[in-house]
């Protein structure tokens, strides 16, 4: 029995490349009718993110020339993983399977096939990873590099190399609309979910036109998101430098004492001191600013705000 495919893809201001993107999956998406892969019913879902360019308009003159596409028009500009959430929960009630994917169509839709594949052979989540990190900046590749290695060390369950492109079963897109979490990072989330799972692997491709959304301020706040949604890590770190600091702090005053009636001769360096006082109330600030970044997420969680809200739906 041929599944019902839903192709479920973010978009925020992408004007340039929309109607390319959208034509050349809906090409893919006939493809896999073809082939008996999928079934007819199957659909394109375009999430759109609050758009104030003319990617919404593109999108309403599409929709009534191709039968396969959908809109989801979000109120305003949510973020990424809040549009890319909305299009899975609005698909879980019609789809079999989901994939998410970017609208730049930089992750390879070719492994679409084998995605299908891998699920027929039982796997509820399939992973699409990138085998190599070529089309990145030096910049862009060490701290990814950085990014998930620090992961690892605080105990995240994360797939490297992986972003949000995936297809999931809809047994896993139930699961997953279990977590009602304000701050969302599917990247951490998803693999929480226990269902089996296996991994297809493709080269990134170059982007056609526009330019990506995720710039340095995104990249930082996203990876920020990750660590203290899914790790305490830091807290504990820093009791644990504390609880150091704090037993060095009284080595030190036992060594003075002891030299005081001993009658060693202290000579005053201002200069050490004011280092010392710079570099432990830096070291305060930072600490306090980790901690503020959990007590932000307790204060945005008890809210129960909702994370989107969908002005209309486009068929």
């Amino acid at each position: 029995m041929n599944r019902i495919l839903y192709l479920v893809i973010p978009a925020y201001n992408e004007e340039e490349l929309i109607e390319n993107s959208i034509s050349v999956v809906t090409l893919k998406l006939k493809t896999l009718i073809k082939n008996k892969k999928i079934n007819n019913e199957s659909k394109i879902v375009i999430v759109d993110d609050g758009s104030y360019d003319n990617t919404l308009i593109i999108l309403k003159e599409l929709v009534h020339k191709n039968r396969y596409l959908e809109i989801i028009k979000l109120s305003r500009n949510c973020g990424h993983q809040n549009a890319l959430y909305a299009g899975l929960k609005e698909a879980k009630s019609e789809a079999d399977i989901v994939i998410s994917m970017d609208a730049d169509l930089q992750d390879d839709i070719d492994i679409i096939d084998e995605m299908i594949d891998e699920y027929n052979n039982g796997n509820d989540i399939v992973y699409g990873v990138r085998n190599n990190r070529e089309t990145d900046s030096f910049f862009k590749r060490t701290s990814a590099v950085m990014f998930y290695k620090f992961m690892k060390f605080l105990g995240v369950e994360i797939i490297v190399n992986h972003a949000d492109y995936r297809l999931m079963s809809k047994r896993s897109l139930e699961a997953l609309a279990e977590y009602e979490e304000s701050n969302l990072f599917l990247r951490g989330i998803i693999p929480q979910l226990g269902f089996k799972t296996s991994k297809v692997y493709y080269k990134r491709l170059e982007r056609k036109a526009g330019i990506s959304k995720y710039n340095l301020k995104k990249m930082v706040e996203l990876a920020l998101n990750g660590i203290t949604s899914f790790s305490v890590k830091p807290i504990r770190l820093i009791v644990n430098i504390g609880l150091v600091s704090s037993f060095l702090s009284i080595i030190y005053l036992i060594y003075v004492i002891v030299g005081y009636f001993a009658g060693a001769d202290y000579v005053s360096g201002w200069d050490s001191t004011i280092a010392f006082i710079c570099f432990f109330g830096s070291f305060q600030i930072l600490c306090i600013g980790i901690i503020g970044e959990y007590i932000s997420k307790i204060y945005l969680e008890t809210k129960h705000r909702p994370k989107y809200i969908i002005e209309e739906i486009i068929r």
